[in-house]
């Protein structure tokens, strides 16, 4: 039986994001509401994210450990903004081996306060700082509404927490973290980021400032992709994190954290993807290139899988797929690996051997326009030429799209019809009390305040008093 169409995204845009997920190999639903199992085809592509934050983690001398996927219950009551902000998406065990826990283990959530803990036992003096470590790991947050990579009970990310000497050096540090995420996103997803501070109602719970790299997904919503937390002395002082400074004296150390999670995933999909599927860029893509060889009969075969293998042997640098799948035709094949959103297609087929030539689809032009004849001879170089182009249309088409959809607006009732399809980069007063009637009122949220923004002034967007920086409002998953 035929599969069904894929919605359109103007359709149905929720469908169709779900539907792609499914489709394409990335993930499926588990039997735990709300948890997801990532398919091999997704978990390339988040061991590819892996790969390229890792590598920046370690160039900026982080080291990887592991810490408990439980936590004693009593550690996230030692932190009061902390164990309010996340007690309603708590999971907590209260039994083990057929006996009753003398104390509740919560399932990760977050690990300031485990880590909390040991580094107290391990930082004894200025020496001991700053510690810099990373762990990559799974997390369980009881999440009520969830959506395939977007939000799930279960997620897996990577959190970063360090302990520092000084106030100066841990900011310093929180806003390195940012830099390296937006690096990483427009570098290596292609997608568009605006890093900024968040407000007081949007920071982590027991951080004292909080920053983010805020993404524009197909749909215009917002998503925050990665975020950077200062958390000065607040767990320091609730996990007793002390050091003798240079002058003996007993001084509480200052701490950050940091992560970014497979709701990145997500970001890739929505920022790029189209009416026939995913579209990767190809730094990131498990597949960069797939190779389709066109033959009807044995003597075709013969003729084709030689050249084939040549090309194969030109591209072994690159990730690369040769679909040989008999029971297909071309044209599902095509389909196919269009949903599944690699980069660059080449097909060759027995004119195109004889005429020492090879076809070239990108996958980022649908159609005949993104069809060029390339010389077999050239293919390798024209290859990382043409993925390098991809690459960087990617982001530029993003971008071109996100800065059409971002709109100052004149006044607030032009705010709340900008935000029904778009972001509005607006005065705030800094009030919490006029963002919750924004919120209340548009559902849009603060999403960040750009950091590095021109020094100007005028009247906040919903009370009209003096406001010195504009702050970016919009719907948001």
């Amino acid at each position: 039986m035929a599969e069904e169409k894929l919605p359109t995204r103007s359709e149905n845009y929720s469908e169709w994001y779900n539907q792609i997920v499914l489709r394409s190999g990335m993930a499926d639903y588990a039997p735990v509401r709300g948890c997801m199992v990532v398919r091999p085809y997704g978990w390339s592509l988040w061991e590819n994210i892996q790969k390229a934050l890792d590598e920046r983690f370690k160039n900026t001398g982080h080291e990887n450990a592991a810490f408990p996927l439980f936590i004693p219950m009593s550690f996230f009551e030692k932190e009061k903004e902390h164990v309010e902000g996340f007690s309603p998406e708590l999971a907590v065990v209260t039994h083990g081996g057929g006996e009753k826990l003398e104390e509740p283990l919560v399932v990760r959530p977050t690990s300031e306060t485990v880590i909390g803990h040991m580094y107290a036992k391990w930082i004894k003096s200025y020496r001991d700082l700053p510690i810099l470590i990373n762990q990559w790991a799974n997390v369980v947050r009881w999440e009520m509404r969830t959506r395939l990579f977007l939000r799930t009970l279960e997620f897996y990310w990577q959190e970063g927490h360090t302990a520092h000497a000084s106030s100066e050096e841990a900011e310093e540090e929180t806003l390195r973290i940012l830099g390296l995420y937006a690096d990483f996103a427009e570098n290596e997803g292609a997608v568009p980021v605006i890093p900024g501070l968040k407000s007081e109602s949007e920071k982590f719970a027991g951080a004292v400032r909080s920053y983010s790299i805020e993404a524009m997904m197909g749909d215009t919503k917002a998503l925050q992709a990665g975020t950077s937390h200062f958390l000065g002395q607040n767990f320091a002082k609730a996990f007793d994190i002390r050091y003798l400074d240079i002058n003996n004296q007993l001084q509480y150390a200052w701490t950050t954290s940091w992560g970014l999670s497979t709701r990145f995933v997500g970001a890739i999909i929505m920022t790029h993807g189209d009416d026939k599927g995913l579209i990767l860029p190809p730094r990131l893509a498990p597949v960069q290139v797939v190779i389709v060889p066109i033959y009807r009969n044995d003597d075709e075969r013969s003729t084709v899988m030689p050249v084939v293998e040549r090309i194969c042997g030109d591209l072994k640098s690159l990730r690369l797929k040769v679909d040989e799948r008999t029971e297909m035709t071309p044209g599902f094949k095509f389909n196919d690996w269009e949903m599944r959103g690699v980069p660059l297609r080449i097909e060759i087929g027995p004119k195109d051997v004889e005429k020492k030539s090879v076809i070239f689809a990108r996958r980022d032009i649908p159609g005949k326009e993104g069809k060029t004849s390339v010389a077999q001879n050239e293919v390798a170089s024209q290859v990382e030429s043409m993925l390098a182009t991809i690459q960087r249309s990617l982001y530029e088409k993003a971008m071109a799209f996100r800065d059409a959809n971002i709109h100052q607006p004149r006044d607030y009732d032009n705010l709340k019809e900008i935000v029904i399809n778009g972001w509005a980069y607006a005065f705030w007063c800094g009030s919490g009390e006029c963002e919750a009637m924004i919120k209340d009122e548009t559902k849009a949220t603060a999403r960040c305040i750009p950091l590095n923004q021109p020094a100007e002034s005028g009247k906040c967007v919903y009370c009209g008093k003096p406001a010195k920086q504009r702050t970016y409002f919009a719907k948001a998953y």
